[in-house]
């Protein structure tokens, strides 16, 4: 029998790009769901329990919370490293409320596990990133309030281990994650929905910042929602990488975007704009050792997005309005 059957599931931030995948994978496993959103997607599969709601309101966070088994905690607000310079309240504030409401309403409604989605950004520039080393250091720079925004959840789920004896708490930081339901606008999105953005609406040279030189970890939005699903079957409660453990570089990926392209693309290098960190590689060896390792490729899995992406039968405004979720911005 499936872990998950019948079970009494919450994913909060379910219509975004890791809850869609995992809201699938559940269905699967014959949950029961409830996914919680400002938005309802029109094609969100009849079987879950949909409640729009807005979870800087901790009232709210308790309604969604009773009689819930385990809760994936996925909700944030995703942006650009332009939009977290430009408007860092807007990144830091709902981040923080999401984060405290949610793991207190869980914990008074006495949910058995829960899993809280960290980030990336919690690192300090280093080749590597090691799980253990976050709290020997500082976020970098570049991802300084989003990094902070993170870990203050992260020391949240501590503070309930250390006082209530609440362990079933899951940590899990994802790399750099991109698939189907991203935020694809073009000025606010990440590097691969926005050059994919970008690409198909038909820029033509694809003018991208920097020199191409930085190395990045992707992974595929599907390998992190099972990534999670195993996390949090395992009540794993230490954090967990999320990543593909191998290296790219931002020219390889426009490379690959522009090559996919039915038409040739070339691609254009401004270096007078910031390129930001050198090196940011997880170190997958503990997600490795409890099973957890991902199996769409970095092509595939930029094909699958690109393929999902021209599917949409919307304009490009469309498009950001349905995958983005703006009233936190």
């Amino acid at each position: 029998m499936s872990f998950y059957k019948n079970k009494n599931v919450l994913v909060t931030g379910g219509t975004g790009l890791i809850g869609r995948p995992l809201l699938e994978l559940l269905l699967k496993e014959e949950a029961n769901i409830t996914c919680v959103s400002l938005d309802k997607p029109i094609d969100l599969d009849k079987r879950i329990n949909f409640v729009n709601t807005d979870l800087r309101n901790f009232e709210n966070c308790l309604n969604v919370c009773k009689g819930k088994d385990f809760v994936f905690n996925l909700v944030g607000v995703k942006g650009s490293p332009k939009m977290c310079k430009e408007k860092p309240a807007s990144f830091y504030v709902p981040t923080i409320m999401f984060s405290i409401n949610m793991m207190e309403a869980a914990r008074q409604a006495k949910v058995e596990r829960y899993l809280f989605t960290s980030s990336i950004g919690v690192y300090h520039p280093a080749d590597i990133f090691n799980e253990d080393d976050v709290w020997s250091t500082f976020p970098s720079e570049n991802d300084r309030i989003p990094g902070w925004a993170k870990r203050v959840g992260e020391l949240q789920a501590e503070a309930y281990e250390i006082q209530y004896k609440w362990k079933n708490i899951s940590i899990v930081r994802p790399a750099n994650v991109y698939g189907p339901y991203d935020n694809f606008d073009p000025e606010n999105a990440m590097v691969i929905p926005s050059l994919i953005s970008r690409a198909s609406s038909g820029e033509r040279p694809l003018k991208v910042w920097g020199d191409g030189s930085p190395i990045r970890d992707f992974i595929y939005s599907e390998d992190v929602a099972s990534g999670m699903m195993k996390v949090m079957e395992l009540a794993y409660n230490k954090p967990v990488n999320l990543g593909s453990g191998n290296g790219v570089t931002i020219r390889e990926i426009a490379d690959n975007i522009a090559n996919l392209m039915p038409d040739k693309c070339e691609v254009i290098w401004d270096t007078s704009k910031p390129s930001g960190d050198k090196k940011r590689i997880m170190n997958t060896a503990r997600a490795e050792s409890i099973g957890i390792k991902p199996e769409i490729s970095l092509y595939e899995g930029i094909k699958k997005t690109i393929e999902w992406y021209n599917s949409q039968n919307v304009n490009l405004d469309d498009r950001y309005n349905a995958f983005t979720d703006k009233s936190y911005l």
